[in-house]
């Protein structure tokens, strides 16, 4: 008990919309559901854990994550609740502000806890039918200024895994975690191998279809986590655990679970970080980026880019660079600046040519290639349009690039290239040619879970309408709205993310 409320508790608390004896009696319920009969809790020291900031004893915070989950449709775990006994709930500075709102950085050994706890609880979202969403994205900035100093340190594995006599780690913060056992090189590689497959079917059809799959198999890294294994074993699990927290960001964010998706890009740099591969935690920050472009929010995208850049140490490919300056460059033109923006690209095809491929790129980084650079310049040059439609056609030139170069199985980036190809078109005043290519972008829709390729369309669809009189577009309108779901909205409606 530390006499300072209990913020974070308390807000969810009123979302929640419970009474302090109703949430008890809730808690002794779910409690006993869950194998502790004997848990008896009340009005007042649910007072307590509110307004004075008390710490109940386990169950009961994994108790209270499983409530609130359920309550609100969306992962709520113990760490969101400032439940974790790191003297951090109600933490102020001298200015009145709360440090580190968003519970990052953990303490190194909270990682894998963190980890299965929040996908035990995402798992059991999927279970019940829930949506999942409802949360506020952290801000660029907050999320730069807590982990600044926390990325740029060294850790060594030593300090950084878990221990088996670490009191955490004994008593699982997850569910649906089996007891830790030791695992060997073999089992490592087949976790390995199915990060790939994961991966290929993400790029091919969209992270949909595979996202709950991708959810398990992290948590069941997280309870391997839970026992000390050999320093060599033990990075390639945290490197496992990485790709994993990643991909499903990655897969999350394309089927618009946008908070869930910023949490699992942040346990994967702790992952990465822990693993000592920093190149993969600022990888990892990077798509938090992007995800912020998408959303409209490119001034926090370069908040995190600076952070991802800086943190991803020395040993960052010159290939990782170029990746890092093309999304740097989106944000630049989604606020209109045309000159940082070709600055910027200017220097990603530099670092891309310089890489001389002696030194093989890690798996993580080996989707990126030509195709994707000249994907990620059209994608810039498209967005820097609708504040200079000049750069429309230069937009065109590496959108037919990428579609070129792209090899089988990356079907959603195609999807991109074309709808981007085709928004250029008609920004360019190109009508017959922008309903040819968006038309070759919905004819690949079918099969393809990504959320995101309905938002590009559904801009797209806006542009549409200066044409609305040519008897081609008016067809084209139609199938767009047809391809649409219906239950995302009306196309034209509102302003659409582009990314």
């Amino acid at each position: 008990m530390n006499g300072q409320p209990n913020t974070r508790l308390s807000d969810l608390f009123g979302l929640a919309g419970w009474s302090k004896g109703e949430l008890a009696r809730l808690v002794n319920r779910q409690a006993a559901a869950m194998g502790h009969p004997q848990l008896a809790t009340d009005t007042s020291r649910v007072r307590r854990w509110i307004d004075v900031g008390e710490i109940p004893r386990d169950p009961v915070p994994r108790v209270l994550a499983v409530l609130f989950t359920e309550r609100l449709g969306r992962v709520v775990t113990i760490e969101d609740l400032g439940l974790v006994r790191h003297g951090r709930v109600g933490k102020q500075r001298a200015d009145g502000s709360v440090e580190h709102p968003d519970g990052v950085p953990w303490a190194p050994e909270r990682t894998a806890a963190v980890l299965t706890e929040f996908t035990g609880m995402d798992l059991m979202l999927n279970r019940r039918g829930l949506v999942g969403a409802g949360a506020a994205l952290a801000a660029g900035s907050a999320l730069t200024s807590a982990m600044h100093d926390w990325l740029h340190t060294d850790p060594t594995l030593k300090a950084d895994a878990p221990r088996l006599d670490d009191p955490l780690h004994a008593d699982p913060a997850g569910f649906d975690r089996y007891e830790a056992a030791p695992i060997g090189s073999q089992e490592i590689e087949e976790l390995e191998r199915s990060v790939e497959v994961f991966r290929a079917w993400d790029a091919s059809r969209g992270g949909g279809l595979q996202r709950k799959a991708v959810v398990g198999q992290l948590n069941e890294v997280g309870g391997m986590l839970a026992y000390r294994h050999p320093d060599h074993l033990q990075r390639r699990l945290w490197g496992v655990a990485a790709n994993l927290a990643v991909l499903a960001g990655w897969m999350s964010h394309d089927v618009g679970l946008e908070p869930t998706a910023q949490k699992y890009f942040v346990i994967a740099a702790h992952a990465a970080r822990e693993g000592g591969d920093r190149p993969r935690a600022g990888e990892a920050l990077s798509r938090a980026a992007r995800q912020m472009v998408h959303l409209g929010k490119p001034d926090d995208a370069l908040d995190l880019m600076k952070l991802a850049k800086s943190g991803s140490g020395e040993q960052t490919l010159p290939r990782t660079q170029a990746m890092l300056h093309t999304i740097e460059a989106w944000a630049q033109a989604s606020m209109g600046k045309g000159q940082a923006m070709r600055r910027t690209l200017g220097r990603a095809e530099d670092l891309f040519v310089s890489d001389k491929g002696d030194v093989p790129p890690p798996s993580w980084m080996q989707m990126f290639d030509e195709a994707d650079l000249h994907g990620m310049q059209a994608l810039a040059y498209r967005t820097l349009a609708d504040h200079d439609p000049s750069a429309a056609h230069v937009a065109q030139r590496h959108a037919k690039e990428a579609i070129a170069l792209r090899t089988k199985g990356r079907d959603r980036s195609t999807i991109f290239d074309y709808i981007s190809l085709a928004s250029a078109c008609f920004i360019a005043d190109d009508p017959e040619q922008a309903d040819r290519y968006a038309r070759l972008a919905l004819v690949s829709m079918g099969s393809n879970s990504s959320h995101r390729t309905w938002d590009r369309l559904r801009e797209m669809y806006r542009l549409t309408a200066q044409y609305a009189g040519y008897p081609k577009i008016e067809d084209l309108r139609e199938e767009i709205k047809h391809a649409l779901p219906k239950a995302a909205g009306r196309p034209g409606g509102g302003k659409w993310a582009r990314a």
